[in-house]
Formats: C-alpha cells, sequence, structure tokens
C-alpha cells in the first residue's frame, strides 16, 4: 500500500511539473525562413488561449498574414490565410516549441519547402 502512494505521489509531481512547463507561445517573435540558398526574415505576433493559436506572420506589422494554429505538447502546427491578392511564403508549418525558440519546417507558398524560425523578441 505504501508503494502504490509513493508511485501516486510521484505520477502526480510529474504531471504538474509537465502541465506547469507548458510554453505559452503569446509574444512578438523574430522570423527567419529558408529554402534552398534563400532566406526570407520578418516577424509574427501571436495570441494562444489554451491549445488554440492565432495571430499573424509577415514581412512587418504593415504586412501582415493570418494565422491559426494548434498547440499539442511541445508541437505547433500553424496555417496561413493570405489576403485576396497576396501570396504568403509557407502555407503549412510544423514547429518544435521551447520558451524563447520554435523551428520547425514549412511546406506550401512561394517558397514549396524549407526551414522556419521563430525567435521570442523582448516585450
Amino acid at each position: 500500500m505504501k508503494t502504490r502512494h509513493v508511485l501516486l505521489s510521484v505520477l502526480l509531481v510529474a504531471w504538474s511539473a509537465g502541465s506547469a512547463a507548458r510554453t505559452d507561445v503569446t509574444g512578438t517573435w523574430r522570423v527567419t525562413i529558408s529554402a534552398g540558398e534563400s532566406t526570407i526574415t520578418g516577424m509574427a505576433a501571436l495570441k494562444q488561449d489554451g491549445d488554440l493559436v492565432s495571430g499573424w506572420v509577415g514581412p512587418n506589422e504593415l504586412n501582415p498574414i493570418p494565422i491559426a494554429g494548434f498547440l499539442k505538447a511541445n508541437r505547433l502546427t500553424m496555417k496561413t490565410f493570405p489576403q485576396p491578392g497576396r501570396t504568403v511564403a509557407f502555407d503549412r508549418c510544423d514547429l518544435t516549441v521551447n520558451s524563447q525558440k520554435m523551428v520547425g519546417t514549412i511546406d506550401g507558398g512561394d517558397t514549396h519547402k524549407g526551414t522556419i524560425e521563430f525567435v521570442r523578441t523582448p516585450p
């Protein structure tokens, strides 16, 4: 019986540590996209509500492209929604998330395939 209580306590501590360690991606980010020998830089502003992420990505705050995403554990998948007459560097990206940096791959859009990196900017 004592072993069960110890095991249950360890599991509860591990679960609460995992929940507390969950990263909130809300904030502004510097974005670098690499595809072939090309590099594109820009920025993003994200807001997280539970597992849902919204906001924009683009060359600057004057040219935003809406995005929507879903965060599961430390994986964020986002999709862009270009406005009529505009193109995008990527249609979808899949990122590995930590508190200061997100790194992953892109598909679709003007670049077709490549890598992407988001680095958190100070508030």
